[in-house]
């Protein structure tokens, strides 16, 4: 089974995540929103396929990293979540929470040896 198939995210903590965006806006060229911005790519195995990785800056003051103590905060795509989820179990990974369903993807949480909060998603492209 394929596990990891990119990195859908990275998303990090920062004191005013309206003035890091207008930063990366001025200076770097980002079409930022207040949720960041989304870069759109092909993919490699099939370049009839758009794929994306979303930039995010959240509130230094966020509780959406927890349990993890870390400043980021870092997205995978995947290619069968239930199945992965299913293996990271038998290998005694910590699952931080269920697996939540959007009309963009499944999402969980994990942790990873050093208590880096790692989220899973498995895109609807």
């Amino acid at each position: 089974m394929k596990k990891v198939t990119g990195i859908g995210g990275i998303f990090f903590k920062c004191k005013d995540p309206n003035a890091i965006n207008e930063w990366y806006k001025t200076h770097l060229g980002f079409d930022t929103t207040q949720y960041g911005t989304s870069f759109e790519w092909l993919q490699a195995d099939d370049s009839t396929k758009k794929g994306l990785t979303q930039w995010n800056p959240f509130a230094e003051k966020t509780k959406y990293f927890e349990p993890s103590t870390k400043d980021f905060m870092i997205n995978y795509r995947v290619d069968n979540l239930e199945a992965l989820v299913e293996e990271l179990r038998k290998g005694n990974v910590t699952i931080v929470d269920s697996i939540e369903t959007y009309d963009y993807g499944k999402f969980v949480h994990i942790l990873d040896p050093e208590g880096n909060k790692i989220q899973l998603w498995e895109p609807i492209d």
